[in-house]
């Protein structure tokens, strides 16, 4: 098989497509041939050692395939199946292998491209919304990156659940992205010079703050965040895109109203196979539907894999990034 190795942790420029044996699968897994592998900043956080994982080792862990062989234990999926995964080792590649409990059906109408670019993204969105802060009608919603491939998942399910939400964007092109995905008002932080500045904004497009605040950005709007919050109001920090958030001074809680702050990830939303089941069924059947819209933002051959990342990390696109093996 051929696959996207990192051989020691650095920049995208350290990448490499090396020819790898087919890997060795185990009772309880799948060996799966990938039609289409996500692009996700976890990768680069492992890629750069932020996360450390032992080098050399295959890039990615989410996509979608076809079943090519099922170990002796496996009941729920035979040769042939589609699944999809957020959950798998190395998935930039021809071949990878996936536990059976960490894969879910990919129903017919929905195409691997597809559901490979939802399984991470919108199972984030699906969390968010449901349990991190269970948004209802009325409720107020900050989206930073609401252009993006979280954020736009984020802006039409918060939406659908009757909430006003507010996002954040960079430039015109992604103003008019989040303005369709249904966004009520979207702030353009790219002319605002300061956090307290945008602050100000999103308490004046909201009743004097927001109820809850998705930021996958870090960083550079961490403070922003914060000072967008109503009393009692939570920050879910789901990313990082703009760097990890520095030590604070809890006290700052305090001071805001007796905010909540919280890190959610994806692992620990999943952790049960009904829960996992229940999260895709939800945004799988979304998608068939038509009621939820995922957006393609890049495609790209196993050899073009650092060009993604790049393109990824500066921000450059809208949608969802896809490596595509074959």
């Amino acid at each position: 098989m051929r696959a996207v190795v990192v051989p020691k942790p650095g920049g995208p420029e350290v990448l490499e497509v090396q020819t790898l044996p087919v890997p060795d699968f185990g009772p309880g897994e799948l060996l799966v041939e990938v039609e289409a592998s996500g692009v996700n900043f976890i990768d680069v956080y492992k890629r750069e050692g932020v996360y450390p994982v032992p080098t050399p080792f295959v890039l990615g862990d989410e996509c979608a395939g076809r079943v090519l062989a099922a170990g002796a234990e496996v009941t729920e999926f035979a040769r042939g199946d589609v699944i999809a995964t957020a959950a798998a080792k190395g998935t930039h590649a021809t071949v990878c292998v996936v536990d059976a409990q960490k894969a879910v059906p990919v129903p017919p109408e929905v195409s691997a491209e597809l559901a490979a670019a939802a399984m991470l993204q919108g199972m984030t969105a699906h969390y968010l919304v449901n349990s991190t802060y269970q948004v209802t009608p009325g409720v107020e919603v900050l989206v930073h990156a609401a252009a993006g491939g979280v954020g736009r998942l984020l802006v039409q399910m918060a939406k659908a659940k009757g909430a006003h939400v507010i996002g954040t964007v960079g430039s015109a092109e992604k103003e008019q992205v989040a303005s369709t995905a249904g966004a009520d008002v979207v702030i353009r932080y790219d002319r605002i010079d300061d956090s307290d500045e945008l602050a100000q904004a999103v308490r004046a497009a909201s009743d004097g703050g927001v109820n809850v605040v998705y930021d996958g950005v870090g960083k550079s709007t961490f403070d922003a965040s914060l000072a967008s919050l109503r009393p009692r109001g939570l920050l879910a920090l789901f990313g990082a895109a703009s760097g990890q958030v520095p030590p604070f001074d809890i006290q700052r809680l305090n001071r805001g109203g007796s905010l909540f702050l919280t890190r959610p990830t994806h692992a620990h939303y999943t952790a049960t196979r009904d829960e996992l089941l229940w999260r895709a069924r939800e945004v799988l059947g979304a998608i068939a539907g038509n009621t939820l819209r995922v957006a393609i933002g890049g495609r790209y051959s196993l050899e073009q894999t650092a060009d993604a990342y790049r393109d990824l990390e500066a921000r450059r696109t809208t949608g969802k990034l896809l490596i595509i093996p074959n």
